[in-house]
């Protein structure tokens, strides 16, 4: 298994401790006075989400976690589990309500996204940062409320509820940001 030492370290690495994958998401080098240089890092659990602050010493190593991100195709959802399809391989995943978090409102049958597996098992999902989903109901806009930032709910094929401007009508098409949830435009078929 491959390790990376302190002079590796930097934000974005994935490294194993204790048996479980984290993701390095600050790392800060510090050099005191006297003494040995220090780098003081704070880690994500990528399977239960916790933060973990850590320091090391100058020659200190952690180990590379087998962390790997595939390329996967969105097929259905039954009941609480999604299924989705390995592009190249064709191996089905099922992810957990949990696990797919907020990426639901975004998923489309068909849709391809980014999933992270450790030791070939799915840890999380990456929608990708637009989509175009197809506006199922809202309520009429009032008329003329366009000179102002005014938003509504509009329910989307989906399922999900996304605050667009007044003017956007059943049966249009929206762009939205999956990071954000935000509405970005409507689009033309």
């Amino acid at each position: 298994m491959a390790s990376y030492s302190t002079s590796d370290f930097r934000k974005g690495l994935k490294v194993q401790i204790e048996g479980d994958p984290y993701l390095m998401i600050e790392c800060n080098f510090v050099k005191p006075g006297k003494g040995q240089a220090l780098y003081k890092c704070k880690l994500r659990n990528l399977i239960r989400g916790t933060v973990l602050d850590r320091t090391y010493k100058s020659g200190d190593a952690l180990e590379a976690a087998d962390i790997e991100e595939v390329a996967v195709q969105y097929l259905y959802r039954q009941g609480d589990q999604f299924i989705f399809m390995n592009n190249e391989s064709y191996e089905q995943y099922e992810l957990t309500v949990a696990q797919v978090d907020d990426a639901w409102k975004y998923l489309k049958e068909g849709m391809g996204c980014s999933m992270i597996l450790f030791n070939e098992n799915p840890l999380s999902l990456t929608p990708p940062n637009h989509v175009v989903l197809k506006v199922e109901y809202c309520e009429p806009g009032a008329k003329g409320n366009t000179a102002s930032n005014v938003t509504k709910p509009v329910k989307v094929e989906t399922g999900a509820e996304i605050l667009c401007p007044s003017f956007v009508e059943i049966g249009e098409m929206i762009r939205v940001d999956t990071r954000t949830g935000e509405y970005i435009e409507r689009v033309k078929e």
